[in-house]
């Protein structure tokens, strides 16, 4: 199982970049543990400064802007 943390403050972007890893993974059928990280003491520890930030198994994948989904097909 894939694990996805979305590092932010709970604002509006990182709301949406929350929904929108959650849509994808759902639309392409993968396993995959989704989790908010809103806690900056522990955001910073990926060396992210600006947020939403998406996290796939303890990587640092995306940082800064608002996650938008490519099409899968």
């Amino acid at each position: 199982m894939i694990n996805i943390k979305i590092l932010g403050s709970g604002c509006c972007n990182c709301k949406n970049t929350y929904n929108n890893v959650q849509k994808v993974i759902s639309e392409l059928g993968i396993e995959a543990e989704i989790t908010k990280e809103e806690d900056i003491m522990e955001i910073v520890k990926y060396g992210v400064m600006s947020t939403p930030a998406v996290v796939i198994d303890n990587k640092v994948v995306h940082a800064c802007l608002l996650y938008t989904s490519p099409s899968p097909r």
